[in-house]
């Protein structure tokens, strides 16, 4: 998908949000990759929030062409939350928000998350818990396609995106509170940690088209690719929780 079709996609969204949802609808913010311009159309998706007033069945039952429609297209279905929903989950849910007040794009509405805080102190178990959640989960299907060069590469590129966003908060964990592209945290994480950040880098170099594939061992990546993993999952499980807040 390129860059202006996405762009058509998402105003056809709003379009068909605001006769479905009419008054209900408070806002529509794009997050995420597309929302600034680091758009993958194999392994990035269009995350959508609609911010509503009433988000019982019955407001709910409305929009269900258009999730049917948005699904049709391969997407995941928008998040949809009143105002009070998202302050009363930000603690909880701190990595999705933050990475959302990080790049975000208004496309209707209310800009919602303008000064929108998020308290941090649930932060670091919220990390412990994703980082080892995806490395088993990783494990798992490493082991499913160790059989096949193809897979063990779709395996590791559709994972990437997840594991260099939590690398990403192990460094906010640390006290660096500005938003890292990808192979930049992945680079200083490494650095600090004593391991070699080449795998991911083949990885990120992979996905963008940048290298071919066939000129690396899907297994030798995967190894090191699990082995950086692992060295930063044990760091995070002897971290301290930091008692800040972002707003």
């Amino acid at each position: 998908m390129g860059q202006q079709k996405q762009a058509s996609l998402t105003q056809e969204f709003v379009e068909r949000v605001r006769t479905a949802a009419g008054e209900n609808l408070i806002s529509v913010i794009l997050y995420g990759s597309a929302a600034e311009g680091e758009f993958h159309p194999h392994y990035s998706d269009l995350n959508l929030l609609c911010v509503l007033r009433d988000s019982s069945y019955k407001a709910l039952e409305k929009l269900s062409g258009l999730v049917g429609w948005w699904r049709s297209n391969k997407h995941h279905p928008p998040l949809f939350l009143t105002p009070d929903e998202l302050r009363s989950s930000a603690a909880a849910f701190s990595i999705e928000f933050l990475d959302m007040k990080q790049r975000y794009r208004v496309l209707s509405g209310e800009d919602i998350l303008a000064g929108f805080e998020i308290p941090m102190a649930q932060h670091r178990f919220q990390l412990e818990y994703e980082i080892r959640e995806k490395l088993v989960l990783l494990r798992q299907h490493l082991l499913l396609a160790s059989h096949s060069e193809n897979q063990l590469w779709e395996v590791m590129l559709h994972s990437l995106s997840s594991f260099t966003t939590l690398f990403r908060h192990v460094l906010v964990e640390q006290g660096q509170v500005g938003r890292k592209h990808s192979r930049e945290a992945v680079t200083e994480l490494a650095g600090r940690l004593n391991f070699s950040p080449s795998a991911f880098v083949d990885l990120m170099d992979v996905r963008a088209g940048k290298r071919d594939r066939k000129q690396l061992r899907a297994a030798s990546v995967a190894s090191e690719y699990l082995q950086s993993i692992e060295k930063v999952a044990a760091l995070v499980d002897t971290m301290q929780s930091s008692p800040k807040t972002s707003d």
